[in-house]
């Protein structure tokens, strides 16, 4: 059974991961709108994930006696400046996601709750893997700068980082 504290900071963490899939369904439709088509597919991509880690969170709360609530959302942005921009943004993201994820384990160490502190080592992992994306591809967009042809290689390669990351996310099941 879940404590009330441990509850709300749960309900707190599927609120942000449903606002999570928002803005990187809003990156992507921007991306989209821009041409650029395989960012686009990565940020729909993303979004997929995002809600997933959501609907995992939801069964999670609701199997251990909680209630997992559907909030209302914030809408996020639409408009992004530049690709560079956007990718910084979506890095930032990723790091205040995985603090909110260590801030959810703290509270599961608190509540002495060790059932839910193992489910969360996923979502521990996770972030790691997704700061890390986050920075490869904002790291490629910089060395890039003003070049066209590299932008024109960097979205096209970027459709490969989404075949990869599809294939490691199968070999883990």
């Amino acid at each position: 059974m879940l404590s009330k504290k441990l509850e709300e900071a749960l309900n707190n963490q599927i609120r942000i991961e449903a606002e999570s899939s928002q803005v990187y369904l809003s990156m992507a439709s921007w991306a989209e709108v821009k041409g650029l088509e395989g960012v686009a597919g990565f940020m729909y991509g993303h979004s997929d994930e995002e809600r997933m880690h959501m609907l995992k969170l939801v069964k999670y709360v609701n199997e251990r006696g909680g209630h997992a609530i559907v909030s209302d959302l914030k809408a996020p942005e639409t408009e992004f400046g530049t690709l560079p921009k956007m990718l910084q943004r979506l890095y930032d993201h990723e790091v205040f996601v995985s603090q909110s994820i260590n801030e959810l384990v703290h509270v599961t160490l608190e509540e002495k709750d060790y059932a839910t502190h193992n489910f969360l080592q996923w979502y521990v992992a996770e972030q790691l893997e997704e700061e890390a994306l986050a920075r490869t591809v904002l790291d490629k967009i910089n060395l890039i700068g003003d070049d066209k042809g590299g932008l024109y290689l960097f979205d096209r390669d970027i459709q490969q980082l989404i075949v990869e990351s599809a294939a490691s996310d199968t070999a883990g099941e």
